[in-house]
């Protein structure tokens, strides 16, 4: 499959777009800072000139408070969370390598696996000179035990954000501000999914339980006809439907399915259990 699949192709330049917003906001800043000293005392003592003075400082802090934020982020997963290592399921730690390898990634990411209070979640992150991905202990276990190719998918997504450097220090500071507008940033939000969804099936075609586990829940990954919830995405159309999906950071999850088989990304049922 040609790498060029692997990105949602309105993610760039939508991007793009996004850092460009944010360059303006960053300006505008920065105008409103140096001209607030020369206005009348009753606007620059009122409410509208601390928002300047405090988005001003806030600005000058960003990176290092961000930098903060990333460091204390993963001090606290090394310390509370089980890293894999070939002595430390290392049939998953093997996996992970081979899809570490077959990305290109210019580093090896570490992987933990994290009491997520009865989540079923899974994250991507990086620390200055690490990436790591974090996998909840309610996910995994369920994965691990029934639905391995459902994990692969799932590892393959999170290694996706590593490789398009949606979790690099640089990129979340190009959109540090414009992403917290309202539909904007859940729009590119979900392009970004859309992308890391690809690679989860470039790197693991048959599993699509992954993503079924999301929709139904626990234990019903294999019950669940697949071909029927695609079904049900193609039927996901409608005013209400986008209105609803507007401020969601993640597309809806028959929604990724129902892309996915429609690009040919994934199959419908593994023909050999893979392992992990």
């Amino acid at each position: 499959m040609a790498k060029a699949r692997l990105r949602h192709p309105a993610e760039k330049p939508f991007y793009v777009f996004m850092v460009i917003l944010n360059l303006i906001i960053i300006w505008l800043i920065v105008q409103a800072a140096i001209t607030l000293p020369f206005v009348p005392d009753r606007v620059r003592d009122s409410a509208w000139g601390t928002t300047i003075r405090s988005a001003f400082i806030g600005l000058l802090l960003l990176i290092p408070v961000l930098i903060i934020i990333r460091e204390t982020q993963r001090a606290s997963i090394r310390g509370t969370a089980v890293q894999l290592s070939p002595r430390q399921y290392g049939e998953l730690y093997e996996v992970a390598d081979e899809f570490s390898h077959k990305l290109g990634l210019r580093r090896r990411p570490n992987f933990y696996l994290a009491n997520g209070n009865g989540t079923l979640n899974a994250f991507a992150a990086q620390a200055t000179g690490h990436d790591y991905v974090v996998l909840a202990n309610e996910l995994f276990v369920n994965l691990y035990e029934n639905n391995r190719d459902g994990l692969r998918f799932i590892l393959g997504h999170e290694l996706g954000h590593i490789k398009l450097h949606h979790v690099g220090l640089w990129y979340q500071l190009s959109v540090a501000y414009s992403e917290r507008i309202p539909i904007l940033g859940p729009t590119l939000s979900r392009l970004r999914e859309f992308s890391c969804d690809r690679h989860g099936a470039y790197l693991c075609p048959s599993g699509a339980t992954g993503l079924v586990l999301l929709a139904s829940g626990r234990h019903t990954e294999h019950t669940t006809d697949v071909e029927e919830l695609v079904r049900q995405g193609q039927a996901l159309r409608g005013f209400w439907v986008e209105l609803a999906q507007l401020p969601q950071s993640h597309p809806f999850t028959v929604r990724r399915l129902e892309r996915l088989f429609r690009l040919g990304l994934l199959q419908s049922r593994a023909r050999t259990e893979s392992p992990v």
